[in-house]
């Protein structure tokens, strides 16, 4: 059947950062849907972020392309730029190569929630534009650095 119990999805809270940047989404609470359909293809995320929560750094994705639904709530999409309120029904597109660094942020008193589909490719390179952090994914693992490829724990500017 086709029909995805989403209760039955176990429910992840926070996110794969690394330390200090998994602090600033460590509320957001995601749900594997397109996982648990056994899709291939692409991935879906049933997200619910409570009041204050971030979905994501602000990033982009150099292969990867990102659509999102929102379902309830109203929150705000920030990009290089600025800032669009967003309700019920609104729909975004985020085409892979495109250098516009995105997020939504819970800035009200109720949970949002949205569904997110992005597509999975072998590779991936992803770039976070508020802070010195790309990640570079080879099978699903992802190995995080600066954006100059130094280890995160290498200090700033050497």
């Amino acid at each position: 059947m086709p029909k995805v119990d989403l209760s039955a999805i176990p429910e992840r809270i926070g996110s794969d950062y690394p330390p200090p940047h998994d602090v600033e989404v460590g509320t957001r609470r995601q749900r594997a849907v397109g996982v648990a359909g056994g899709l291939t293809q692409f991935g879906v995320q049933h997200v619910t972020l409570p009041p204050g929560a971030l979905s994501s750094l602000r990033h982009w994705h150099e292969e990867q392309d990102e659509f999102a639904v929102v379902l309830s709530g109203h929150p705000t999409l920030i990009e290089d730029d600025g800032e669009t309120q967003l309700a019920p029904g609104d729909c975004l597109c985020w085409p892979k190569g495109r250098e516009n660094g995105h997020h939504l942020i819970n800035r009200t008193d109720a949970p949002v929630v949205f569904v997110a589909v992005g597509t999975r490719t072998p590779t991936e390179v992803c770039w976070y534009s508020d802070h010195d952090l790309v990640v570079r994914d080879v099978a699903d693992v992802g190995d995080f650095t600066r954006k100059d490829g130094r280890p995160l724990g290498a200090p700033e500017g050497d």
